[in-house]
């Protein structure tokens, strides 16, 4: 998959695609569904299925102080998209100058000048350019005037209501990954490099790895049967495991992270890149009145880990 990051300047190879437009945070069911429908153009015009999306995320860039909302961070959302088979990433830099362009001058700059889209695909809700004043009947009357195609895709729904990433937000917040699971597509993972931690848990019999959240929407603090992909280095491969989101308050308060320990396994993996899927919430965290009723717990949180991954790949 090739990425590119600038509009101004483009290979012509790059150039021509069909593509879904959108922020794809999380890359859940209706994002999928946009995607297919570009992906289906792209087979009928014989052209490149394509993404353009932005980073940062234009929320990210016009409220850099908000609390963290990101779903996954942009590595983890070009991994998805490769395996969905994108050929064209266009992971274009929102910036001021970006940001500024009107409706009518991102179709002219962006969609025609700078990309030569051939086909564009937008949710029904889709809104952009300076204020979001552009809308998917503007995008239409553009496309026929100035030679790109346009579909307007339906909102994806189930009983439960829209997939959006809002929602899914929600079913992390409160606990509830299956729900998130059933508007993704997918389990909610968790890509990042193992980093160096406090080495409590090798004291404890429980040697953990540990990622950032930082950028991320924390998932509800406590543990999580987890299913994980180290995806780098000579222990690649596929595991079980159970792991607590949080600031470990038994040790005070400490930066929010994501610790994992994974069984039936010895090596070390500081400095590789994991993955590391949410498949059950089991319990939230808390601080214990000893050490050793910590590590009993931990016993118990492990042996209802490996009860709730039975069964899943």
């Amino acid at each position: 998959m090739q990425i590119v990051r600038d509009y101004d300047y483009v290979d012509q190879a790059d150039r021509g695609a069909s593509v879904a437009i959108g922020n794809f945070d999380g890359v859940h069911l209706g994002h999928q569904a946009v995607i297919d429908i570009a992906r289906g153009a792209a087979a009928r015009l014989g052209c490149p299925l394509g993404i353009v999306t932005f980073e940062p995320h234009p929320r990210q860039f016009f409220a850099p102080d908000a609390p963290p909302f990101r779903l996954m961070n942009a590595e983890a959302r070009a991994h998805r998209m490769e395996k969905l088979g994108v050929a064209l990433l266009y992971e274009l830099n929102f910036n001021a100058v970006l940001s500024a362009l009107t409706a009518e001058a991102f179709v002219r700059d962006v969609i025609v000048a700078g990309l030569g889209l051939r086909h564009v695909v937008v949710g029904a809700d889709f809104c952009f350019g300076k204020g979001r004043k552009g809308d998917t009947a503007l995008l239409a009357e553009m496309g026929a005037e100035l030679g790109f195609g346009v579909t307007v895709a339906e909102l994806v729904k189930d009983a439960k209501g829209e997939f959006s990433s809002t929602s899914i937000r929600a079913a992390l917040s409160e606990g509830r990954p299956e729900d998130a699971a059933r508007m993704l597509g997918h389990w909610h993972r968790i890509d990042g490099r193992v980093i160096q931690g406090d080495q409590r848990g090798r004291a404890l019999g429980y040697p953990t790895t540990n990622i950032s959240i930082d950028g991320l929407h924390p998932p509800r603090f406590g543990v999580y049967a987890v299913l994980v992909d180290v995806l780098t280095g000579p222990l690649a491969g596929s595991y079980r495991g159970v792991a607590s989101i949080g600031v470990r308050p038994m040790f005070g308060e400490n930066k929010p992270n994501l610790e994992v320990f994974l069984f039936d396994f010895s090596g070390d993996l500081y400095g590789e890149e994991l993955s590391v899927a949410l498949v059950g919430y089991q319990r939230p965290e808390r601080k214990f009145d000893s050490v050793e009723a910590l590590i009993a717990q931990m016993d118990a949180d492990s042996d209802e880990a490996r009860r709730l991954l039975a069964g899943h790949g």
